[in-house]
């Protein structure tokens, strides 16, 4: 009896044992688990921009401002059709942004057939590329939030701000307002740029009259956007997009001989009403609709990012502020892209 009660005993003790050995295994596992969950880890910021040809020394320099000015983990898009694609990749790989985190998309132009109604006025804005941003969605699979640039942009402030602007409920997307800062006022009113729905659909037609939306509504610039993936979808905003695409076709209802913009008016149209507004310092515009034109130098430094809408591109002459766009380019290593200016 008493060798069964000892052995009883030991087999107790080694119980106790075995369980305090093991706790402390376990308890770091979970202590691990907990250090790197989801809601903990760093997000990632997914940058949408273009490379088109001919302007992807553009691209390079929004990309360069982007990362250089921020600690977040940001997530470079860069899409380009099929032959523009192996240039930006090796410009990319071959210069100090070979650091970056980047993903090439090739988009397909053969989505727009169809879609497009022809502009000899300003062919230029028939890019298909200029309509990547109705098609995110597609594009980017994997994102609940996506910021999208117009390759013309620098970005002067950390992109986390932007990524951070809030979206109201059921709303897709935010965007900047045309009429949101006093200061552009002067600018817009100086080179003669319109700031409403006026100046971008045809209200002598009946399909945009019925629309019942006044024409004199502010405007505001898709160059810029914040967008919700989860929303977009849901409202199938890609497809209203192409609907009024389709029947700009038709019907002419809108054209670049207007405000200058065939993928800006059927976002305007779609989201009447309907999107959150980003901090107007996010995105100063008009930089390139005169090459007189000029903002004041304080003005530009406060300034978050800078965008050059309009026919006066920074990397072409003539234009003005290309100094602080110039801070950002990184040259060509294939060449094959120059900036033009009046010594050249």
């Amino acid at each position: 009896v008493n060798q069964i009660l000892l052995l009883l005993l030991v087999l107790t003790v080694c119980a106790i044992l075995y369980n305090k050995v093991h706790q402390v295994p376990l308890a770091l596992k979970n202590e691990t688990v907990d250090l790197e969950s989801p809601e903990e880890m760093e997000e990632e910021i997914p940058v949408v921009i273009c490379a088109a040809a001919g302007r992807m020394g553009a691209a390079v320099a929004a990309i360069s401002s982007i990362y250089s000015n921020t600690e977040a983990s940001v997530l470079f898009y860069i899409v380009g059709l099929k032959t523009t694609i192996p240039h930006i990749r090796k410009w990319i790989e071959n210069s100090k942004l070979k650091e970056i985190k980047f993903k090439v998309v090739e988009f397909n132009p053969m989505v727009l057939k169809g879609k497009i109604r022809q502009d000899a006025s300003r062919p230029e804005l028939l890019q298909p590329l200029n309509f990547v941003r109705f098609y995110l969605p597609l594009l980017i699979q994997k994102h609940e939030k996506v910021i999208y640039l117009d390759d013309d942009v620098i970005v002067q402030g950390d992109i986390q701000e932007l990524y951070d602007t809030k979206l109201a409920p059921g709303h897709a997307a935010a965007f900047s307002d045309d009429c949101d800062l006093p200061s552009t006022h002067e600018m817009v009113r100086s080179v003669g740029m319109q700031n409403t729905y006026m100046g971008f659909l045809d209200y002598r037609k009946q399909a945009i009259r019925d629309l019942g939306i006044s024409p004199s509504t502010c405007s505001f610039n898709p160059g810029v956007i914040v967008a919700n993936m989860t929303e977009w979808k849901h409202q199938r905003i890609t497809k209203q997009l192409e609907k009024w695409m389709q029947r700009n076709v038709e019907e002419n209802l809108y054209s670049s001989t207007l405000g200058g913009g065939v993928a800006t008016s059927p976002m305007l149209i779609v989201f009447h009403g309907k999107y959150s507004s980003i901090n107007p310092m996010w995105h100063i515009r008009h930089l390139g609709w005169s090459p007189d034109a000029r903002y004041s130098e304080q003005f530009l430094q406060e300034a978050k990012l800078l965008h050059w809408s309009g026919r006066y591109k920074p990397w072409d002459y003539p234009s003005v502020h290309t100094d602080l766009w110039e801070n950002w380019f990184i040259p060509d290593p294939s060449g094959k892209f120059k900036l033009t200016r009046p010594d050249s």
